[in-house]
């Protein structure tokens, strides 16, 4: 038989910053500055990806493809959240996230127009 590795500080800490953070959300204030940040970050990725993909002409199926990736991994997570019937903190910066890409990358698409 093998003996278990004790796990480290590292590992530790990682291991508990999700109910750490849960914890930290209870608060209103605190739950709806993640949001906007979730919102305002994802909305900054998707302009960028737009630019860049916009800016550089040849790089459009490649953009697609790694939008269409990422936005099926965040559906699929959220699907896989959706069965539980308790608020989670990572559920909404999903959906924020998810509203915030699909702004930005339709933002720079009629500005592309």
């Amino acid at each position: 038989m093998t003996a278990r590795l004790q796990k480290t500080r590292l590992q530790i800490s990682f291991g508990e910053a999700t109910s750490r953070l849960d914890q930290w959300a209870v608060n209103p204030w605190r739950r709806a500055s993640l949001m906007l940040i979730a919102l305002g970050a994802s909305f900054a990725l998707g302009n960028s990806i737009g630019a860049i993909a916009g800016a550089l002409a040849l790089m459009d199926p490649v953009a697609a493809l790694v939008t269409v990736a990422i936005w099926e991994l965040m559906v699929r997570t959220r699907r896989h959240w959706a069965r539980d019937r308790q608020k989670h903190l990572g559920r909404d910066l999903l959906d924020m996230s998810r509203i915030g890409l699909l702004y930005g990358l339709l933002l720079e698409g009629f500005k592309l127009l």
